[in-house]
């Protein structure tokens, strides 16, 4: 598929052009070692690189244009060269006119926070399949186009496969698009030029400050989101957050809200909450969920919320959330023949592991074991590491630190990091086992009918990932086979 470099450049911000832009361009790439004969190089400035080092590269592998920050000092006649304010921004601009702008043939909703995203986006996902319509996904877990799975490597693509996908879902006639957003892709631009229906804020706690700078840098980036949100959009935020306010501050796009605590265009109420579900109240109206915990009673108000603004019938929305199960590796559980409860959730956050441990308090009755098992991701956010230490030893009765992908850290570090949070009254509920599937194994061991295990922050994930590799590892899958093995 070629097309003239000029009409790709449309909503660019240009400086400067050096050489011919009515040249046919083969296809759009931003790695100088996917480069071919006939295509445009957009030397972008990473995190740990910097393309404009490529771009002699680039020409040398056939590029005909290059789009950048900064012309080079050495100019190659036969090449064309673009300067740009930002080069990721163009790059998201460039690749939604490539493909034709497919955002604005469908309706895609973005949900941003820090705890929710996935959940929210595959439920309504499901929702909308339930209720007969074509259905595109694009999360962490896994991008869907309608019935097709194809694997996710990053919460938010960039922005090329975002609009690869968008187009394929364009031509498989599909109608609405629920996409997570992250904090990441947001700030690296890889949702500019993308045209959205609504916008979805859940929560923001504390995360990815490996990454921003502040607390108040991730929220005003999650802000950003629905800042560029247009007046024929709708923007639905969580009342009870008090960031929720916040993101609607400058909004053009129309204005509701959800909530259980306070006033709300969507409001809920918890009447029961056990192992088996949810009863709820939404707006007056009772529903029964099989998604357990208030965290999730606050997914299904934004999910029904989402659902009212797109235009599904009320009572409808009320049947299809009752059909819906919860999402892998989200509050996940089984219970063995010696009835021990293993759940598995991804709670990787302070906030979400606090919320899971005090939704399984809320529903146990303080007779049985409630074992935790936990680690920290290597070479991400360090400052989280006590806090999780913290909280699961302060709301479980037995805790044992272990590894979750240590990256390219030593796991013996980052555990001694979770340690320093621990109350020394709470330092006897502890063990330190860095093996996780030992650790998952132990956990077994020590369970006694009636006790609850839950295995966190990993959840959806199938693998560990040890020093640049990623082994096979799936946290439901191990603990399902240690408690088959304790009932021979």
């Amino acid at each position: 598929m070629t097309k003239v470099l000029k009409d790709i450049l449309y909503k660019c911000s240009l400086n400067k052009v050096v050489g011919n832009t009515s040249i046919d361009i083969n296809e759009i790439v931003f790695d100088s070692r996917k480069v071919n004969g006939g295509d445009v190089f957009v030397a972008i400035r990473g995190v740990e690189t910097d393309g404009h080092k490529y771009i002699g590269k680039a020409i040398d592998s056939g590029a005909v244009a290059i789009i950048c920050e900064e012309i080079p000092d050495q100019i190659n006649d036969s090449v064309t060269y673009v300067e740009v304010e930002n080069t990721a921004s163009a790059l998201a601009y460039m690749a939604s006119n490539f493909f034709d702008q497919p955002s604005e043939n469908l309706k895609l909703v973005g949900v941003t926070g820090t705890n929710g995203k996935t959940t929210i986006a595959t439920l309504l996902f499901k929702l909308f399949k339930k209720a007969g319509y074509k259905v595109g996904l694009l999360s962490t877990v896994v991008v869907k186009i309608d019935d097709a799975d194809y694997p996710a490597t990053h919460t938010t693509p960039d922005s090329l496969k975002i609009n690869s996908y968008l187009k394929m879902m364009n031509e498989e006639g599909v109608e609405y698009c629920f996409m997570e957003v992250s904090s990441h892709g947001i700030a690296q631009n890889r949702t500019a030029g993308l045209v959205f229906a609504g916008g979805i804020f859940t929560n923001l706690t504390h995360d990815h400050l490996d990454y921003h700078n502040s607390f108040a840098e991730y929220r005003d980036v999650k802000k950003s989101f629905f800042d560029n949100l247009s007046k024929s959009a709708f923007a639905l935020t969580n009342n009870d957050d008090k960031n929720g306010p916040v993101m609607l501050q400058n909004t053009k796009a129309k204005i509701f809200t959800y909530a259980l605590k306070s006033m709300a265009t969507y409001h809920g109420q918890i009447l029961e909450n056990e192992f088996a579900g949810l009863l709820m109240k939404i707006n007056g109206t009772e529903v029964w969920t099989r998604l357990i915990g208030s965290f999730n009673a606050y997914n299904i108000l934004a999910v029904y919320g989402a659902a009212d603004l797109l235009g599904l019938d009320n009572q409808e929305i009320l049947k299809y959330i009752s059909e819906l199960e919860s999402v892998a590796g989200r509050f996940q559980y089984l219970v063995s023949e010696e009835k021990i409860t293993a759940i598995v959730d991804y709670a990787h956050t302070p906030d979400a592991l606090k919320n899971v441990l005090e939704t399984i308090n809320g529903i146990r009755t303080k007779n049985e074991e409630l074992i935790t098992i936990v680690g920290c991701g290597g070479n991400r956010d360090k400052t989280k590491r006590p806090k999780m230490g913290h909280i699961a030893t302060a709301l479980s009765t037995k805790a044992i630190f272990t590894s979750d992908n240590p990256r390219n850290e030593v796991a013996e570090t980052i555990i001694e990091e979770m340690e320093a949070g621990v109350e020394p009254q709470d330092y006897k509920k502890l063990l330190t086992i860095t093996d996780r599937r030992q650790a998952i194994k132990t956990a077994c061991q020590m369970a006694r009918p009636g006790d609850i295990i839950l295995v966190a922050g990993k959840g959806h994930e199938t693998y560990q990932e040890i020093k640049g590799e990623r082994f096979d590892f799936d946290d439901f899958k191990i603990v399902k086979e240690y408690l088959k093995q304790l009932q021979k």
